[in-house]
């Protein structure tokens, strides 16, 4: 009978830090779908003005 409630008093230890462990990895799995399901989440760069080298560059080439 010892034996039985020592092993279950154990268990009964351990149970938080495997909840606790359970959540950290859990948890960036459960916020995925909130990110996804907001518009306003998407961070875009500022859009680069063509101050038009390529244009010049290419011309250049095809001459040599």
């Amino acid at each position: 009978m010892t034996r039985t409630i020592k092993e279950t008093s154990q268990c009964f230890r351990l149970l938080p830090r495997a909840l606790l462990v359970m959540l950290v990895v859990s948890a960036p799995l459960l916020a995925v779908p909130s990110l996804r399901a907001a518009d306003q989440t998407i961070i875009e760069a500022p859009a680069v003005k063509n101050k038009g080298a390529g244009f010049v560059l290419m011309v250049s080439l095809q001459r040599a």
